[in-house]
C-alpha cells in the first residue's frame, strides 16, 4: 500500500552561539549607568579626536582687550521690535564697568548688543589630527574681530573653550597611551613571571613591592623634576607618558601573574604543550585571550589614574609646561584664590576631571561585572 500524504517539514532547530565579547556586551548593557558613562567617555575622545574643528578659535591665539571676559551664553532665539520670536543664534557683547571697590575694569554681558553665530563658518586653513587639510569650523561668529567667549577668557584674553577642547586630546591620550605601555610592561612581565615561576617570579614580585611601596605623588614629582629643562614640549610630553606607564604597570604585572599561575596547570595549556607549541605562543594563543576580558576592565580602570596624575603634575608646574595645553596646565591659572573670585569659569578643567573620571570609574565598574563569569 502506498502513502500518498504529503510529507511533513520537521523544522530544524539551530543552537545559537555567542562570542565572549557578545555575552559581555549583553550582560554590560543591564548596567544602565555604565552604558550612560560609555556614551560619555566616547562624547570626550570625539571631542579630542576632532579639537581643531571644534575649537572655536586657535588656543593660543590671545586678545588683551578682553582679559578674564566672563561666558557669553549661546542664545538660539531674538525678540523682534514687535514681540515676536524669531530664531537668530547669537551672543551677547560686552560693556565695560569700573568696580568702584578693587578700582578696576570689569566686563558685563550687553543685552543690546546681539553678534550673530553661524555653525560651519569659514577659518584659516587647518589640518584635522595633523592629517586633513580643512578650512572651516563647527561655530563661529560672522563677525572676525566681534568677542566670541563661550566659556570665558583667561589672563591673557584667550578663549577657554578652544583651549579646553585642545587640552582634552593632550590629557586624553596620555591616558590611552600610558595604558598602552603599561598593559605591554604588565602582560609580558607578569605573564613571564606566572609561566615560568622560580627566580623569576621572585624577581619581578620584589620589584612590584618596592615600586608600589614608594609613596606615588612624590616619586611622580621626583621623576617629573629630573626632566631637562631645555627638552621640547613633545619630548616633555613622552617622558611624561613613559613615567606614568614605568609606575603604572606594577598592579597588572600582579593580575596577570595570579592569572597564569592558575592557568598554567589547566588542560588546555597541558595540551598544548604536548602538541608542542612554544611558550610564546602558549602564553599570547590559549592563556592571554582566556582572560582577556578581564585585561580590558583592568586597562578602564587604570586610564583614570594616569589622566590624574597627568593632570597633578601639570598642575604642580612639574609635568607638562605651556605651551602644550592640558587640563592640568588650564588648571594652573586657577591656584589663585583672588583670580577665582573674580573669574571662577577658569575651573571648568576641573569639572571636566571629575566627568570623565567618574565616568570611566562607573564604565569600569560595568565592564568587569560583565567580564565576571560568575555573575549574574
Amino acid at each position: 500500500m502506498t502513502d500518498n500524504s504529503a510529507a511533513i517539514d520537521i523544522p530544524v532547530i539551530r543552537a545559537k552561539r555567542e562570542s565572549q565579547f557578545g555575552l559581555m556586551w549583553r550582560r554590560f548593557k543591564r548596567h544602565r549607568l555604565a552604558l550612560v558613562s560609555l556614551w560619555i567617555v566616547i562624547a570626550f575622545y570625539l571631542v579630542a579626536l576632532l579639537a581643531e574643528f571644534l575649537a572655536p578659535a586657535d588656543p593660543a591665539a590671545y586678545s588683551a582687550r578682553y582679559t578674564y571676559a566672563p561666558p557669553q551664553g549661546i542664545q538660539f532665539f531674538s525678540t523682534n521690535e514687535d514681540g515676536s520670536w524669531q530664531f537668530f543664534p547669537h551672543v551677547n557683547g560686552y560693556a565695560t564697568e569700573i568696580d568702584p571697590k578693587a578700582m578696576r575694569r570689569t566686563f558685563v554681558l550687553d543685552p543690546e548688543v546681539e553678534i550673530p553665530v553661524q555653525f560651519f563658518v569659514p577659518s584659516d586653513p587647518y589640518r584635522l589630527a595633523g592629517v586633513i587639510p580643512m578650512s572651516v569650523k563647527f561655530i563661529g561668529v560672522t563677525e572676525a574681530r566681534a568677542p566670541f567667549f563661550v566659556l570665558g577668557a583667561d589672563r591673557l584674553g584667550r578663549d577657554l573653550l578652544s583651549r579646553l577642547i585642545h587640552g582634552t586630546r593632550i590629557s586624553l591620550s596620555i591616558g590611552l597611551a600610558g595604558v598602552t605601555l603599561s598593559l605591554f610592561f604588565g602582560i609580558i612581565i607578569g605573564g613571564f613571571a606566572g609561566y615560568y615561576g622560580g627566580w623569576f617570579d621572585s624577581a619581578v614580585m620584589r620589584v612590584v613591592e618596592f615600586i608600589r611601596s614608594m609613596p606615588t605623588i612624590p616619586l611622580w614629582l621626583g621623576l617629573a623634576a629630573a626632566l631637562p629643562k631645555d627638552w621640547s614640549a613633545l619630548q616633555t610630553y613622552f617622558a611624561i607618558t613613559i613615567i606614568l606607564s614605568l609606575i603604572g604597570w606594577t598592579e597588572l604585572a600582579r593580575v596577570v601573574r595570579g592569572r597564569f599561575l592558575s592557568l598554567r596547570t589547566e588542560d588546555f595549556v597541558t595540551a598544548a604543550q604536548l602538541d608542542g607549541a612554544s611558550d610564546w605562543r602558549i602564553i599570547t594563543r590559549h592563556m592571554v585571550p582566556s582572560f582577556m576580558s578581564h585585561i580590558i576592565a583592568a586597562a578602564t580602570l587604570a586610564i583614570p589614574g594616569m589622566i590624574l596624575a597627568e593632570t597633578a603634575l601639570s598642575f604642580l608646574g612639574l609635568g607638562l609646561q605651556a605651551p602644550i595645553v592640558s587640563w592640568g596646565t588650564l588648571l594652573q591659572d586657577a591656584q589663585n584664590i583672588r583670580t577665582l573670585a573674580s573669574a571662577p569659569w577658569l575651573l571648568t578643567p576641573g569639572i571636566c576631571v571629575v566627568v570623565i573620571i567618574l565616568s570611566m570609574n562607573f564604565f569600569g565598574d560595568g565592564l568587569r561585572d560583565a567580564a565576571d563569569p560568575h555573575g549574574r
